[in-house]
């Protein structure tokens, strides 16, 4: 037991080393892509005092929600593979984001009656119990229906925030958008490295701490937002217009693009956690999360404020999958510990690329009365490509195994990330001579 301390607390200064090593070279990209941003007179418009206000309560919410999350879910993915198997760990997985699905239909009719920041609050208390409550079972069942409210939870609080964000002046929101994913990978660096110091065989104590930053994460909600009007002529509270009078015409089509970019981002993330076990053991499995961590947090600002002055959000975007798809290739290639390294460090140039543009350009897009129901419609394709992503991740891991070609499964999500690449840029032709708001 005392050597077992030892190990973990050797691998977490281990990932600190290496994690501040990344860091070293990473700044002195920083430095140059400040240069040039200062260089070519880029200006970032002041905030004014009340949407700083707001943006420090929604990064410092959300930053404790995924300190939470990267230190609970390698760690639950990795004992469910190796308790059972892959298929059953992505089953798991995919029931969270089944509940996000279904929170899609809920959440617009849920803010109305409950106003914005209520619904906030009470969707994360939600989740925040049912993790609670997943340190002290051990069946499967149980986990699966725990699983199901921990999604349904997030699913209504998230898009409440982002329909914050979204209601920032047009010159604030690239700055406030990039913090808010900034904020986002602070919390998953710390997850990632604070998860090493855990294991699953305590993981009444794991869960037990996620539900403090949760609890956290709702009261820096409470305390900094005001609570917006009940809404007098409601939605229903189970309402499928989110994607009933979804129009795909003149752009709409990208929110299903979206949905491919979550299906290919949630398979890295399980597909490595029970990939590293197997190929890359010298890895503490919470690596490839500070790695990502890390780059996206020191690089996502600097690249954001670049590409968006000399690219549409359409190009963005497609170098976004471009990147996802030399990822996934690199582990098709090689599956030992230096190949998860540099997969790992060129995935993230996708998520750098692809959350802020399509965020920017829903923004654009969509008119201002219907943000809400775009927000809800941007939850419904992302839950809908992390559902599908969770659940074929664990069984494409299996199929590799058990058919003996190890890395197959990274070479089919390589070719359809290639294909989405495609999709997008015949996409993107079409719409140019039609540009305008997108109705939803």
């Amino acid at each position: 037991m005392r050597r077992g301390g030892k190990a973990r607390g050797r691998r977490f200064l281990q990932d600190i080393f290496r994690s501040l090593a990344l860091a070293r070279t990473l700044l002195s990209v920083f430095t140059s892509l400040n240069l040039v941003r200062r260089n070519s007179k880029l200006r970032v418009p002041s905030m004014t005092s009340q949407s700083r206000r707001i943006l420090f309560g929604i990064t410092s919410g959300i930053a404790l929600a995924h300190l939470g999350n990267f230190i609970y879910f390698p760690i639950l993915v990795s004992k469910l593979g190796a308790q059972h198997s892959g298929t059953m760990a992505g089953f798991i997985i995919f029931l969270t984001y089944f509940g996000r699905l279904t929170a899609s239909f809920l959440y617009q009719g849920f803010a109305q009656r409950l106003g914005n920041r209520n619904g906030i609050v009470v969707g994360i208390m939600l989740e925040a119990i049912a993790l609670l409550l997943m340190g002290f079972t051990t069946m499967l069942p149980a986990y699966a229906i725990l699983a199901f409210l921990v999604g349904l939870g997030s699913g209504l609080s998230f898009p409440g925030l982002k329909n914050i964000l979204s209601a920032f002046p047009e010159g604030e929101r690239p700055r406030a958008f990039s913090f808010f994913q900034m904020a986002c990978q602070l919390g998953s660096i710390g997850g990632a490295l604070l998860g090493s110091l855990f294991d699953a065989s305590n993981m009444a104590l794991v869960f037990s701490v996620v539900f403090a930053l949760f609890v956290g994460y709702s009261v820096s909600v409470y305390l900094i937002f005001p609570n917006s009007e009940r809404a007098k002529n409601r939605s229903p509270l189970l309402d499928f217009n989110v994607i009933k009078n979804f129009k795909w015409s003149n752009g709409g089509s990208y929110f299903a693009l979206s949905s491919v970019y979550w299906f290919l981002y949630i398979n890295f993330v399980l597909a490595i956690a029970l990939h590293i076990p197997k190929f890359a053991p010298a890895l503490s499995v919470s690596t490839p999360f500070w790695i990502t961590g890390t780059t996206l947090l020191i690089l996502q600002a600097p690249v954001i404020s670049l590409v968006t002055k000399r690219l549409s959000s359409e190009k963005i975007m497609l170098l976004a999958f471009s990147f996802m798809t030399l990822a996934f290739f690199i582990l098709g290639i090689g599956r030992i510990e230096l190949w998860v390294i540099c997969a790992s460090t060129v995935v993230v140039l996708g998520e750098i690329l692809f959350v802020p543009a399509f965020d920017l350009w829903v923004a654009k897009k969509v008119p201002a009365d219907k943000l809400a129901q775009a927000m809800g419609s941007m939850h419904f394709f992302r839950s809908f490509g992390n559902m599908a992503g969770t659940f074929t991740a664990g069984v494409l891991f299996d199929l590799s195994i058990s058919a003996g070609r190890p890395g197959l499964n990274w070479i089919i999500t390589g070719a359809l990330a290639a294909t989405a690449a495609l999709l997008l840029a015949f996409q993107s032709k079409t719409i140019a001579a039609n540009d305008g708001e997108l109705q939803t």
